[in-house]
């Protein structure tokens, strides 16, 4: 059983990767450049940093570098230094980055498959995902990575959020992106 749920899950994985793979070839990025590109587009800012997009991804420095300057070079992404820590360097997304990820992720025929199925399917499938995630981070000891909004430290004060881990204060935006802090 656990050799046919992993052959599924890998089959779906290569089946998004060269749907994503031709997506981006026609802007001359590889899929680790996507990759590093949607996380970006979907993460808070305690994780648009160059080592939160290399604990994500699981890669070397060097592969997220290089990935990051093809990026930038690009016009998808931009480097902006943070107000408060001039150490830290904060990577956003482009509206040209933005654009491109609208029009390719979730890849085209992914959308179509799902939506083929019928909506309690869908939110069963979701659910075992979430579930399988989960085991699997616990196992190989990975940072969570999920979304802030459902993190421990993440507090409702009055109309507004707070992180409990940092003090700082969360926009509406930032707690409903994902967080590296996550716990």
């Amino acid at each position: 059983m656990k050799e046919n749920i992993f052959n599924v899950i890998e089959r779906l994985a290569n089946l998004t990767r060269q749907e994503a793979r031709v997506a981006g070839s026609a802007e001359g990025l590889q899929p680790v450049q996507q990759e590093a590109l949607h996380f970006l587009s979907i993460c808070n800012k305690y994780s648009d940093t160059p080592i939160a997009v290399t604990e994500y991804l699981g890669l070397t420095k060097g592969t997220v570098s290089q990935s990051l300057k093809v990026l930038e070079s690009k016009g998808l992404i931009e480097k902006v230094k943070d107000e408060v820590d001039k150490r830290i360097t904060h990577l956003k997304v482009t509206s040209t980055g933005l654009a491109f990820i609208a029009s390719t992720s979730p890849p085209e025929k992914f959308t179509q498959a799902i939506s083929e199925m019928p909506e309690q399917d869908q939110q069963t499938m979701l659910t075992l995902l979430k579930s399988t995630l989960r085991h699997y981070q616990l196992a190989s000891g990975r940072k969570g990575f999920g979304v802030c909004k459902q993190c421990k430290f993440n507090q409702s004060v009055k109309d507004n959020f707070v992180c409990g881990l940092t003090e700082e204060p969360l926009s509406i935006k930032d707690v409903e992106l994902i967080c590296r802090e996550y716990a």
